[in-house]
């Protein structure tokens, strides 16, 4: 392990307003770094995700196991990012190590994926959750839950436009408010009448090792979709302060956060239902809760859910506008993209056109779709970031590194090779999938021709 503590003054910040005009501020903490990621980690998934994975193992020695084994690949990938983190603490994110490592190309269509599909797709997806639980308490049509949706999308992208300030302190409200509600149902499976530790069996696998290898893949994809969201507060390092400290720990704390939640809800799904009920259920922490406290469980959970797709969607819609943000800055998407509020210090224009193309793709109806097109992309970028870490060693040898990645170079090796494996799976198991997919990415090839020869 290396020295990861260093003095700030060897690190040059990087400036989000270098040049005219005003810039974003440096405003966030620790705590609000830490609340981004977990608030984006911990969304819709932990209430949907558990039932997948029991589908696909009967043995709950399995079906906890890939929650620690998600875990882990995940504090891998943290800690390797964490390094460019520290070193280029400017926002934008991966958008900023793919084009210092591999040029802007590769910068450019991470950004233009993301924007296009990934993360707005994603917005529109949790939006329509959402909206869907709302429903259940007040009755609404098709056009209804796209209204609220919408609306849900706009709301949260003016409290952001109000200051990063405003975004921060929703996002940690909310996140506190789904951190509680998760550890209420927590206690009251074992506090509460209604489980057993009967229903952890059978907890060893009775068959051999070679007929589990495709469901253990399947429920490995599912476990490591539901961490997604880790990697979101490098995108606003540009308004971290102390960015030499506080994005690796806040890396390193939401992600064994989220880990400890995700183990301990599984553990109390079973506890409660067992893995047979778990994998009949389409509203497993519902029927949980209905368990434990009759008809009003159902109603505490649509609760919860609310609070955590709201913030889930806070944090994506406060990260992602500041990709877009830095595209524009180097040149590479709409120039108007790059201004900044001069009272608020937000980038109003990335949030205003990031939120009308999310509310675009919830009027189509076809976001979930476009999602599961390009959701193995964001490994590709994954893996490709992790490289930058090996890369930069080498190119970038005398860059200011605050952080050291723990374990280096086998943990960002290890992650990667995840993340090659996830993506193979995906196109042998889902070639026409991943080939739409690869096509909407390279829809990003036009639009780098035209902004690179404008920037010219």
């Amino acid at each position: 392990m290396k020295e990861t503590a260093i003095t700030p003054a060897r690190i040059e910040l990087s400036d989000p307003s270098a040049g005219s005009g005003p810039g974003l501020a440096r405003e966030l903490g620790l705590l609000d770094a830490t609340m981004i990621s977990v608030g984006t980690i911990i969304g819709s998934g932990i209430f949907i995700v558990p039932a997948s994975i029991a589908l696909y193992l009967q043995f709950s020695s399995l079906a906890l196991g890939v929650w620690v084994v998600g875990g882990l690949v995940t504090l891998l990938g943290a800690l390797s990012i964490a390094e460019l983190g520290a070193a280029m603490p400017a926002p934008g994110g991966q958008f900023v190590y793919l084009r210092k490592a591999y040029g802007p190309f590769w910068g450019f269509l991470y950004g233009w994926t993301t924007f296009t599909v990934i993360n707005t797709a994603s917005i529109a997806t949790v939006a329509v959750a959402f909206a869907t639980y709302v429903g259940y308490f007040v009755p609404l049509g098709v056009a209804g839950i796209r209204v609220v949706a919408i609306g849900s999308i706009a709301a949260l992208t003016a409290i952001n436009c109000l200051g990063v300030r405003h975004g921060a302190t929703t996002q940690n409200l909310l996140t506190f408010l789904k951190i509680g509600s998760i550890f209420a149902l927590i206690g009251a499976s074992f506090l509460l009448r209604g489980g057993s530790f009967s229903n952890f069996s059978p907890v060893l696998p009775t068959l051999p090792v070679t007929g589990l290898a495709g469901p253990l893949a399947l429920a490995m994809v599912a476990a490591l979709w539901a961490y997604d969201g880790w990697i979101e507060v490098t995108y606003v390092a540009g308004e971290v302060k102390e960015p030499q400290r506080n994005i690796p720990l806040s890396l390193l704390y939401s992600t064994v956060l989220a880990a400890l939640r995700y183990l301990l809800i599984n553990f109390s799904y079973i506890y409660v239902l067992s893995l047979g009920k778990m994998s009949r259920s389409e509203l497993v922490a519902s029927d949980t809760a209905t368990v434990l406290l009759g008809r009003y469980g159902a109603t505490l959970v649509s609760l919860a859910v609310l609070v955590s797709t709201l913030g889930a969607n806070n944090g994506f819609i406060l990260t992602g506008a500041r990709i877009y943000y830095a595209m524009a800055r180097e040149g590479l998407f709409f120039d108007w993209v790059s201004r900044v509020h001069p009272r608020f210090r937000t980038p109003v224009p990335s949030l205003v056109v990031q939120g009308v193309w999310s509310a675009l793709l919830t009027l189509t109806g076809t976001f979930s779709q476009l999602f599961t097109y390009v959701i193995f992309a964001g490994w590709i970028f994954y893996a490709m970031s992790c490289g930058a870490v090996l890369i930069l060693r080498r190119r970038a040898a005398e860059m200011p590194r605050p952080y050291h990645t723990w374990g280096y170079p086998a943990a960002p090796v290890v992650f990667i090779l995840f993340a090659v494996w996830l993506v193979v799976s995906t196109v042998i198991h889902d070639p026409r999938d991943a080939g739409i997919g690869a096509g909407i990415m390279l829809t990003g090839l036009p639009a780098y021709y035209y902004w690179s020869r404008k920037k010219k």
